[in-house]
Parts: structure tokens; C-alpha cells; sequence
């Protein structure tokens, strides 16, 4: 079992645990309707982010892995957050296998940041986790998650009715490696 959060660094990121002084970042990535379109469908209240954001070292504690917040290496400003997780959400295909999820505040979209910074999370699951593959749940039409998913490796298997959104739900295989180009 894990006992601390660990800290990953990539050449712009860092995951690491959250830090009290990140929520105010936090709960403005999420009250924002753009973050949130094909994630839940609504802007979160203050009350909702802080509850989500106290769960998420409770994710480490129980599980052994979980999410992280993810910032920029050099300032240490919030980026987003995520990782892996379970979340008991009723998806037969998501049952018995860890769960991807990231979110990335609008001004880090289309420059390659959740890509870089989930692909560091996926290389400590491979070598941390005794999980034949990784898993995640993408609304239809959220473009950009499809395609950072496709770029990590995640294929799709199948969808499920989570009411009242479809999802997809994509599998990783451990240790896949991308083509290289």
C-alpha cells in the first residue's frame, strides 16, 4: 500500500499530492462550463470542488494509487488534476481495474499537457500496479479526450448508459509503448 503520494516529474509538469493552496485553482477549473460539458454536464459549485478535492488523498490511502494535482514544473501553478481511481460507478466494464480520468484547465488545451502529464501517470501505474490494463470513460464527442486517450494507448471496448450520459469506455494494455514516428 502506498504511504505517500508520490511526485512525478515530466519536462513541463508535476504530479504530486494537493496542497491546500491549489484549491482555489481547482475550484475554478471546475466551476468553468467548458471543463465541465463532457464531465457531468455542469459547472460545480465551490462546495462540490471542495468535497471532490478532499477525496482525492482518500483515493491514495484506500486504493493505493489515485489522483494527483498536476502543475507546472517550474512555478508549481496548477495545471489540473487527476490520475487513476475506482469510483464504484455501477460500469460493468470498469469493474476490477483502475480508472484514468484527467481534467486540464482551458489554458493548457491544445499544447500537449494532458497527454505529456497522463502518460507519466500511466508509466508509474505500469510499474507500480499488478493491473493488466487501465482503463477510462470518455463522453461521445469530447474530441480532445479522444484523442489523448488514442495517443496513450487506449482503445475503445464498448459504452454503458451512466444516467442520463452515454459513455465509452477505452482499455490500455500495461506497458504500451507508442509507435514511434
Amino acid at each position: 500500500m502506498i504511504t505517500a503520494i508520490p511526485t512525478i516529474e515530466t519536462g513541463r509538469f508535476r504530479l504530486r499530492a494537493p496542497e491546500r493552496r491549489d484549491f482555489e485553482g481547482y475550484a475554478a477549473m471546475w466551476a468553468d462550463e467548458r471543463v465541465t460539458r463532457y464531465i457531468s454536464g455542469k459547472a460545480r459549485t465551490r462546495g462540490e470542488s471542495w468535497r471532490h478535492f478532499l477525496a482525492m488523498p482518500g483515493l491514495w490511502h484506500f486504493l493505493g494509487y489515485g489522483y494527483w494535482v498536476f502543475a507546472e514544473r517550474d512555478s508549481d501553478r496548477f495545471v489540473g488534476g487527476g490520475g487513476l481511481s475506482f469510483f464504484e460507478r455501477g460500469v460493468p466494464l470498469l469493474e476490477g481495474v483502475p480508472e484514468a480520468g484527467w481534467a486540464i484547465a482551458p489554458d493548457w488545451w491544445g499544447k500537449g499537457a494532458a497527454s505529456e502529464i497522463m502518460a507519466a501517470a500511466l508509466g508509474w501505474a505500469d510499474a507500480h500496479l499488478d493491473a493488466p490494463e487501465v482503463r477510462c470513460i470518455i463522453n461521445p464527442g469530447h474530441l480532445a479526450s479522444e484523442r489523448v486517450a488514442a495517443k496513450l494507448g487506449f482503445s475503445r471496448i464498448g459504452h454503458h448508459v451512466m444516467e442520463p450520459d452515454p459513455v465509452n469506455v477505452y482499455a490500455r494494455p500495461r506497458g504500451f509503448t507508442p509507435p514511434s514516428t
